[in-house]
This record gives C-alpha cells, structure tokens and sequence, in this order.
C-alpha cells in the first residue's frame, strides 16, 4: 500500500505541476529575464514603475508575441512533470519510511510515533536532491531558451559598439556606416528552439554545461524542505483541530490547503531567492552581462562579482514576481496535488470494491 500511495503523489504530483505551470508561466520567463540582466551600479537607474512587471510582459507581448512569453514551455513542461514527479514520489517513500521508524521508535519507548521537524527536513533534503541531480539539464535548456532573445540584444549591441568604435579609430567614409548598421539591423534572428539550446550549450562546456548551476540548486534543496516543513505541520495541526471538533468539519478543504500552500512556498521563497538569481545567471547565455566583468565562470566567481558590481540589491531582482508567481504556482500546485489524490484513492477503492465477489 505505501507503493501505491508514492505512485499516487508522484502521478498528482506531475499533473498539478504541469498545470501550476503552464498557468504562471509568462511570469516565470519575465522573471527569469529580470534576474539575468545585469546592470553595474554606475549605470543602475533608479526603479520606477515602469518597470514593473505587468508593463515588462505588455512588452514581450508587443515585441514577441505569445511566443516570446512561453518560449521554452515544452522542455519546461517536461521538466516540471518529471520534477515534481521524481520529488513527490522520493518524498513519499523517504516519508513512508521515516514514520515506520517513528513507529518502531515507538514501541520502544522513543518518542510519540509520530515525525518531528527534523526529520521532515531530512526527507525533504533528500528528495529534493535526487530531484535536482536528475533533472538539471532541463531546466539549463529552459533557462536559455526563455533569456535567447535578450542574449540577442545583448550581442548586437555589443557589435553596434564595435562597429561605432571602429567607424570612429578608421575613418570609415559617412555612407559606409549606416549601410553596415542597416545590415546588422536587417539580421533576421535565427530559430532558436530545444535542439539548438542543448546544442549550444553543449558547445560552450560539453556535457558539464547541462549542469550548471548545479551547485547553488544543490543548496536550494532547502527551499522545498523549508516549504514542506511549514506545509506538513501547518496541515497536521489543523487536522488534528478538526479530528477534536465533534460537531464541525472534518475535512480540509481545498481552499485551506491552496492558503496553506501560499504560506509554506511565500515562506522559502524570501529564503533562498539569492541562489535562485546566481543559478539563473550561471545557466543562462554569458554574453547577457556584455562587459567580462559582468560573466561568470561559476558559482563564486558569480557571488564575488555581483556582491562588487551591483551590490546586495543584484541577489534580489525581480523577488516581488517570483512571488506572486512561486505563491500561485504552488498553492495551484497543492490544490490539484491534493484533488488528484483523493481521486485516485477513491477510484482505488471503488474498483477493489468491484472486484470482491457477492455471496
């Protein structure tokens, strides 16, 4: 029965995602594309509201279409489906596990029989590292994919300067100019779809690159342990308020667990969002920061040039929308998780019922 049970969470746990996902994810490509944009303190403009997110997807909308928004979604999909997956199902075993020792403790005189906080930190942890280390290389491909087209403008500005400076070192005669910056802006950009993301990647660093960020995304693993810790307790206690209640609802209903959910993922989200921008700028294409003080080689090197060319607020860009994305992404997520569950113990039950033979 435990089988079963982790096979329910993980089949629930990859179709809530797909659908959290495909529902938040125009937030999660603006997001992505704040947080790898890199601007030095010198020439950082004060925030106004502008530049607010709303206005920023209006942009991509006008600028890309629909297409520019969701680019990325069928690597994406596929990712979130195998991570959310690969994670309930290792979370639900290691959980399943975990309480069979709680018990044994138990009836050794250890403890009440049930898992305290520590423990689902460690579960959690686990999962989640499994999780990562499997599927990392999707979400490298996501990431290029939803910041190409802003890679794109950083290269051609980078040869619109070059171009300038070399105009104004050589002399280049006054009608040759315009014609050589009319052709770059003639430059048809090329398509750009799953098969050349991994492609390029593989190009710049081999089958390394389709781990990058690995390390930070390693240390991220908190995030979900802090989630799920704030989540399964919060839910515990509140059904154990209502087994107590005689003469009200007994069950939790799906609006209490979309609220808890919005709680435990608002909770880690604060956490860990630091990790979230370097991993974001690890994967994504180098040539975004234009200037080489502004690209990085790996974890540390990204922390150190970040902390010295843009400061504390570097490790923050675009936290207010990973918020409302994370906090609806996950609440939807718990929502569906919990429906799907229930639908598949009871269509369980129904069909173990048809089977038992009538006397």
């Amino acid at each position: 029965m435990s089988n079963s049970n982790a096979i329910a969470n993980g089949v629930a746990g990859a179709g809530a995602g797909i659908i959290a996902q495909i529902l938040t994810y125009p937030l999660q490509t603006v997001n992505t594309r704040q947080q790898t944009e890199r601007i030095a303190k010198s020439k950082r403009k004060p925030p106004t509201a502008a530049a607010g997110t709303l206005l920023q997807i209006l942009h991509v909308l006008q600028t890309e279409g629909w297409g520019g928004l969701y680019s990325g979604l069928k690597p994406s999909l596929f990712g979130t489906a195998a991570s959310q997956g690969i994670y309930y199902y290792f979370y639900q075993l290691f959980k399943n596990k975990a309480e069979a020792i709680a018990v044994v403790r138990k009836h050794k005189g250890r403890g009440d029989g049930t898992l305290g906080i520590f423990s689902w930190l460690i579960v959690a942890a686990l999962a989640g590292s499994l999780n990562v280390l499997l599927t990392n290389p999707i979400w490298v491909l996501v990431t290029r994919m939803q910041t190409h087209t802003q890679a794109e403008r950083k290269i051609m500005e980078s040869k619109k300067e070059a171009l300038l400076k070399e105009a104004s070192e050589n002399g280049l005669i006054g009608s040759t100019l315009p014609e050589k910056l009319d052709e770059l802006e003639s430059t048809k950009p090329h398509p750009y779809g799953t098969i050349h993301a991994a492609r390029e990647v593989y190009t710049e660093a081999g089958i390394r690159g389709f781990w990058k960020g690995i390390i930070p995304t390693l240390i991220m693993v908190c995030n979900p342990s802090i989630q799920f810790m704030i989540y399964e307790t919060s839910l515990k206690r509140l059904k154990e308020k209502r087994s107590a209640n005689k003469h009200g609802l007994k069950n939790v209903s799906a609006l209490e667990v979309f609220l808890l959910g919005a709680l435990a993922k608002l909770g880690a989200t604060v956490t860990t969002y630091p990790l979230l921008v370097v991993k974001s700028r690890l994967q994504a294409k180098q040539e975004i920061g234009g200037n080489i003080s502004l690209r990085y080689s790996g974890t540390v090197d990204a922390i150190v040039k970040m902390m010295k060319y843009e400061g504390l607020p570097g490790f923050y860009k675009g936290m207010s929308t990973k918020i409302v994305q994370s906090v609806f992404a996950a609440s939807v997520l718990f929502m569906f998780k919990e429906e799907i569950v229930k639908a598949y113990i009871f269509l369980v039950h129904r069909i173990r019922k048809a089977k038992v033979p009538l006397n």
